[in-house]
């Protein structure tokens, strides 16, 4: 198994994945995917950064851990391969994504496209066991992931951050607000949509009437 980071991340991330952490999370990653079967496929362990380069990133959405289902995760929080069942918490992002914009729920769950506009679908998590919720964390991609998240806000300036539920919301700690914009709101899955904390907080238009503003490309959701 080779721990795959593609270069205009590694340029960013040197100093962090030669760290001791990081070699002591490659060693229990590459053991858990040969002694488990985990999710998502090595392969896409590293999705979410070969999708959308250190330079590309606009909008950065923090999901907390991959889908532990058979066939669902694909390196991307929130998403989905595609042909698979929406899980709750996706299909919540799909209406609400059709109620702010007026567009059609989507076909598929898979949400590549977003990723190659410059969206960055960052889980704080990226391994899991099959059906063991949470069994990698705690690991060391925490530490990693918070070191991305870190590093954004340092180097780069006016990115958008989506922070959903109480766990995305803790990272506004590594933001720096006087160069980013912080939209936050309840969490897409039923437990808290279902009491008011998700629909309606229009996230996806007020997106895109920031970087307007920007003079950016808007992102075709």
């Amino acid at each position: 198994m080779k721990i795959y980071i593609p270069q205009s991340w590694k340029n960013e991330l040197k100093y962090d994945i030669q760290k001791s952490y990081f070699k002591d999370l490659t060693t229990f990653v590459k053991q858990e995917y040969n002694s488990a079967k985990c999710f998502p496929p090595e392969q896409n362990i590293f999705s979410a950064f070969t999708l959308c380069t250190f330079d590309a990133v606009k909008v950065v959405i923090i999901g907390q851990d991959p889908y532990h289902g058979e066939g669902q995760a694909n390196g991307l929080c929130f998403s989905v391969a595609d042909k698979v069942k929406h899980p709750p918490s996706l299909k919540n992002i799909f209406i609400e994504m059709e109620a702010d914009l007026e567009i059609p729920y989507p076909i598929s769950g898979n949400l590549e496209y977003l990723a190659k506009q410059g969206v960055l679908l960052l889980n704080a998590t990226l391994t899991v066991r099959a059906h063991q919720a949470g069994s990698h964390q705690n690991k060391g991609w925490e530490q990693f992931t918070d070191t991305v998240i870190d590093k954004i806000s340092k180097e780069k300036k006016e990115v958008i951050f989506l922070l959903w539920g109480g766990f995305a919301k803790k990272k506004i700690k590594l933001i720096d607000q006087t160069k980013h914009t912080v939209f936050t709101s309840g969490h897409p899955s039923p437990l808290s949509a279902n009491r008011g904390f998700w629909f309606g907080n229009k996230h996806f238009s007020k997106t895109n009437t920031v970087l307007k503003s920007k003079n950016k490309k808007e992102i075709i959701w």
